[in-house]
């Protein structure tokens, strides 16, 4: 059996770290990592230059004290060390200005990967699992500069170019001007200390990533109680004591855990390796005393061997210009490449391939014996579901919270998968087609929509982006706002349909929750503009009265007439106008038709209608009662 030496495992495993972050390289654009390469070279040799330049200057100045030489010597060795100094300090804005190109060239190429896997590639469930959440939010954090980037990584690498041929040129120098072995001896002392200090830097690095679950804690405690979005109950309730006390001792827990191993990870590393490296040094000086004081070395190689020794005595220092950046740069990009194999394979768990009819659904949508639960073992949320939504008709699917209503549209929308059964669109299986094309044929309204701090024209837009340009685009936007009854909304804004919808940016206004009901609507009708066949409304008047929810239903139904619709609502009279009615109870369908047919039977529907009814014609009515008759 091969064993693999320390060295060898040591330099495996920093390949496997650092080759799939040069692998960035090419991003920055050739001519960028080029031109950086160049600059960095540069940067490290002037240094060398100065010390040669004022080596060669106290060399020459007792030449001129004994007239054995002139001041013209003297100055034009000045002039050698001053240039040097100056070509440096004229090139350093120039290697910072490459560094930044790369890193934000570098960044730009590992955001649109991170938005694409998590927006469009990863499964929904995968994203729900804590340690994906924690590798997003390791990558985010990066993204929003709070710790280094892959780009910084990247930028940091190719610095430390001036820094590595600094070192080799001094040690050169060492050996040429001393010895081979003082030159060797201070190299290998430098390169311990190096790679001693940064080891200690990458098992602190482990301990950061260890901790991201409490430093997500952390960060949501602060963004919460320092944003907007919770800020009018949190100072209503008087909120603020509890989430400053509640930061400061989780803060507290999360920083005492980072204090104390970085204590442990970094003091006796730290002690061990300083000694390292006075032990090189003092030997490497020891020599350098030894060859004056035997007057082996003229005052030109004195000189040189000093200032040429002390480079490699300092490479041990922290440099800020690579470290933090290229340890935890590549962290985050690792943490990417993480995230993205968790998250691998195709959203909804479909594999692609069948195609769908070019117009449909033509005939049905089918559930047939769909079965769905949440994690590995978790309760079946939808039992065998046995379901037909008809092309061409209004489907409202009720029932009371927990009956399973909006896994449902996360099914038929391919979030998710079915765990058993199928779902099928005119008999072809969906699990045999690309979600995107299933999902590009629909439009939909969520409970929890979002309400993009955006123009109103793109909030609308971004029903079907792409889809539509120019002209045709204008006038679907135009048609959407009049379908969904939000012309007067939109000429009351300021600049019409050019207005951002959020007061937080100049000439923007803020809308109510109606006006954003209308918006929403005029995005889903826009998606049919462009092309979707089928509407999916999940609940998205939740947190509207009955009146105004009945009114809103009343209008999409009125105007998507002939489309095929899907409606969820857990208030059975806001939907009584849907061609079909579908009461869902624990997974399954527990009755359906239409409302005046199920009221006719006097089944679950009746019951629970006449129900609801009376709660608010009688506002005594005990909402208990509604509990119970669920059951």
């Amino acid at each position: 059996m091969q064993t693999t030496s320390p060295l060898g495992g040591y330099l495996a495993r920093r390949a496997h770290r650092w080759v799939p972050v040069l692998r960035l390289l090419p991003r920055a654009g050739r001519a960028t990592v080029a031109a950086a390469v160049v600059f960095n070279t540069a940067i490290g040799l002037l240094p060398l230059g100065f010390v040669y330049g004022m080596s060669l200057a106290l060399d020459r100045v007792p030449q001129v004290v004994a007239q054995t030489g002139g001041w013209g010597r003297v100055v034009a060795a000045f002039g050698l060390a001053i240039g040097a100094f100056v070509l440096q300090q004229l090139l350093a804005p120039f290697q910072l200005a490459l560094s930044e190109t790369v890193a934000r060239r570098v960044d730009g190429y590992c955001v649109r990967r991170l938005m694409a896997r998590s927006l469009t590639g990863a499964p929904l469930a995968a994203l729900e699992e804590q340690a994906c959440l924690d590798l997003l939010s390791d990558t985010r954090t990066a993204f929003d500069r709070i710790t280094s980037t892959p780009g910084d990584a990247v930028a940091g690498t190719l610095s430390l170019i001036a820094r590595y041929t600094q070192l080799l040129g001094a040690a050169v120098m060492v050996a040429v001007v001393l010895s081979p072995w003082a030159g060797f001896l201070a190299l290998l002392t430098a390169l311990v200390v190096r790679f001693g200090q940064r080891g200690s830097l990458g098992r602190f690095a482990g301990l950061w990533k260890g901790l991201a679950g409490a430093r997500r804690e952390v960060d949501y405690l602060r963004t919460t109680g320092a944003g907007t979005a919770a800020a009018k109950e949190i100072r209503i309730l008087g909120l603020n004591g509890w989430f400053t006390a509640r930061h400061a001792a989780e803060s507290g827990r999360y920083l005492a855990r980072l204090w104390e191993g970085r204590r442990r990870i970094l003091f006796r590393p730290f002690v061990g390796f300083t000694l390292a490296g006075l032990a090189g040094g003092a030997m490497v000086l020891r020599e350098l005393a030894d060859a004056a004081g035997h007057g082996r070395l003229d005052l030109l190689a004195l000189a040189v061997a000093l200032q040429a020794v002390l480079i490699p005595m300092r490479f041990g220092v922290y440099f800020p210009e690579s470290d933090t950046k290229t340890q935890f740069g590549v962290q985050a990009y690792h943490a990417l490449l993480e995230f993205e194999e968790l998250t691998a394979g195709p959203a909804g768990g479909r594999t692609g391939g069948a195609a769908l009819p070019a117009a449909g659904p033509e005939r049905a949508v089918r559930f047939e014996r769909v079965g769905f639960h949440y994690g590995g073992s978790g309760p079946a949320v939808l039992d065998g579901l046995e379901l037909e939504l008809e092309a061409g008709r209004s489907t409202a699917i009720v029932g009371f919270n927990g009956a399973g209503k909006t896994t449902l549209v996360k099914v038929l929308t391919g979030l998710y998968a079915p765990v058993s059964g199928r779902l099928t669109v005119d008999g072809t299986d969906l699990a045999t087609v690309d979600p995107r094309e299933w999902q590009r044929r629909i439009g939909a309204i969520f409970q929890d929509y979002v309400r993009y701090e955006l123009t109103a024209r793109e909030n609308i837009v971004l029903g079907a982006p792409g889809v539509l340009d120019g002209e045709a685009s204008r006038a679907a936007v135009e048609r959407a706002v009049d379908r969904a009854g939000a012309r007067a909304l939109v000429e009351a804004l300021p600049r019409g349909l050019e207005t951002v919808l959020s007061q937080q940016y100049e000439g923007g206004q803020d809308l109510s929750g109606g006006q954003w009901q209308r918006l929403a609507l005029a995005r889903a009708l826009y998606a049919v503009e462009a092309g979707a066949r089928l509407l999916v409304l999940d609940e998205p008047t939740a947190q509207l009265d009955v009146r105004a929810e009945v009114d809103f239903f009343d209008r999409f139904l009125s105007t998507t007439a002939g489309l095929t619709s899907v409606i969820i609502s857990h208030r059975f009279s806001t939907v009584r106008r849907a061609d079909r009615i579908v009461v869902l109870e624990a997974g399954r369908v527990a009755e359906q038709g239409g409302h005046d047919e199920l009221m006719a039977a006097g089944g679950r529907y009746a019951e629970l209608f006449r129900l609801q009814a009376r709660r608010f014609e009688d506002p005594q009515t005990e909402p208990e009662s509604l509990v119970e008759a669920a059951q």
